[in-house]
């Protein structure tokens, strides 16, 4: 089939489109970030750059598929949401009429017995939406998908690695059916070979009705953990989501709906999809070895990916999700001076902006046990994957445009500085300076609140020393 995946930047779309071209089926990738697909390296796959927020866009990421699976959501958005998540579907609907699209599969959520939480309301009109015009839509309702990248995965994981003693809300104690994402990745491609399928809705869950507080249990089990959790009647879903803003690095704008959504059951009926689809599913402890060796087995991506293990060096109990700030500045040099600008940080020409705090971070990095600035760099301009610049190995490299470098100090969690030379409008170069951290529990959230203010100014001073050097100071 000629397929295209919406979202295709997702954990879910990532994955997706590797199962769909294994599968034979000619894949278009879409997501808004196109630079985010190009760090993919799918070979044999077309990525576009498509938003479902600007329907013009949409007509040539919709050309001449067959089947569209739609995979986006505005849960990240923030409070409004749920209107961006209807004027994103009806925008999809009428591009993909006009295109002549076949069938859209739509991944949505399981909706509880009572009255739903506001995503999960939003998740059941955006279905809705789909099938309001002329195409068939296949929607399948799922619960926790058990995947790096699934917020309510990195949920647990932020708090089994972090926290030995939790103080929880009542909600742990709701119970749900947590899929393996290769169970749910399954029913996706083979739902849309399945004529039948089409203009119905499915629920998918895996072989457990599990609750909250168990799958913390046997997320630590499998990683040779002990937990204790000692459940609080007085913690409210809003204080609730104020805690793990605190304690996990799941952003703020995600958790809060999402705690909201759990103070059900959200168990699925899906004795009819099993029955055209049988599978032998995973077990929730299964699900978790295989979300965790498939981190490990993942390949260092062309550029910083949100949630790659190469960049939370290596580490699983640090967190997926990172904490991130920069800046952005311009120069009338070129691209080329630019470049030579950022290649040469380091070593014994040192840095353009806040020397001095460089170095008493590096004899700090030093008292610690941590390499410091002794390490200096093999080349005073010239580098190469795997080089070393003070206490910065290089991971990644774009030569001429981006550089991307791994901290190796002594910190808690892990740090990343990706620096880009781009041509602008003027005819100069615009230089970018890209900061991620992702924390390791606790500390690494305090770490990270309490250099915010400093970070700003030493990022916005780094790009303004980087562009003086360009134009020869």
């Amino acid at each position: 089939m000629r397929t295209l995946v919406m979202g295709a930047s997702g954990y879910i779309g990532t994955h997706l489109v590797t199962l769909l071209t294994d599968r034979g089926h000619t894949v278009r990738a879409a997501a808004r970030n196109h630079a985010v697909l190009e760090a993919r390296v799918w070979p044999g796959v077309e990525c576009v750059g498509a938003d479902v927020l600007r329907e013009d866009t949409l007509d040539a990421a919709l050309a001449g598929i067959e089947v569209a699976y739609y995979l986006v959501h505005a849960m990240g958005s923030g409070s409004d949401f749920a209107r961006l998540d209807r004027e994103g579907a009806r925008n999809f609907r009428r591009a993909a009429e006009r295109a002549g699209v076949h069938r859209i599969v739509y991944l949505g959520g399981l909706q509880p017995p009572g009255e739903p939480s506001a995503h999960l309301e939003s998740r059941a009109e955006t279905g809705e939406i789909l099938r309001g015009g002329p195409i068939l839509v296949t929607e399948f309702r799922a619960g926790i998908v058990v995947g790096a990248g699934s917020a309510a995965f990195e949920v647990i994981r932020d708090l089994v690695f972090h926290l030995p003693v939790m103080v929880t809300p009542r909600w742990v104690r709701s119970r749900t059916q947590p899929i393996a994402l290769c169970d749910l990745l399954e029913y996706l491609v083979r739902v849309a070979e399945i004529p039948e399928t089409a203009g119905h809705i499915y629920d998918v869950g895996g072989p457990e009705m599990l609750s909250y507080a168990e799958m913390m249990q046997q997320f630590a089990h499998v990683n040779g953990k002990r937990i204790w959790i000692l459940p609080l009647p007085v913690l409210t879903p809003r204080l609730s989501a104020y805690w793990l803003d605190l304690v996990t690095a799941v952003p703020a704008n995600i958790a809060r709906p999402l705690i909201d959504g759990l103070r059900h059951d959200l168990l699925a009926s899906d004795e009819a999809i099993r029955a055209l689809i049988p599978l032998d599913m995973h077990s929730y402890s299964d699900a978790i070895r295989q979300a965790l060796e498939t981190e490990r087995a993942e390949a260092t991506p062309a550029r910083w990916t949100e949630g790659s293990l190469a960049y939370r060096a290596a580490r699983p109990d640090v967190s997926y999700f990172s904490k991130r700030t920069g800046a952005t500045t311009t120069t009338t040099a070129s691209v080329a001076a630019a470049w030579l600008a950022i290649t040469a940080l380091g070593g014994r020409r040192g840095w353009p902006a806040y020397s001095w705090l460089w170095r008493l971070r590096a004899l700090f990095d030093r008292l610690i046990g941590g390499p410091g600035m002794r390490r200096g760099r093999r080349h005073p301009t010239d580098v190469h994957v795997g080089d070393i610049i003070d206490w910065w190995r290089v991971v990644a490299l774009e030569p001429g445009r981006r550089i991307t470098l791994l901290a190796e100090m002594r910190m808690p969690g892990s740090a990343v500085l990706e620096l880009e030379a781009t041509p602008n409008a003027a005819g100069g170069a615009t230089i970018t300076v890209a900061a991620y951290f992702n924390p390791a529990g606790v500390w690494g959230l305090l770490y990270w609140l309490a250099l915010i203010p400093i970070h700003r100014r030493i990022f916005a001073e780094l790009a303004g020393g980087l562009a003086r050097r360009a134009e020869g100071e």
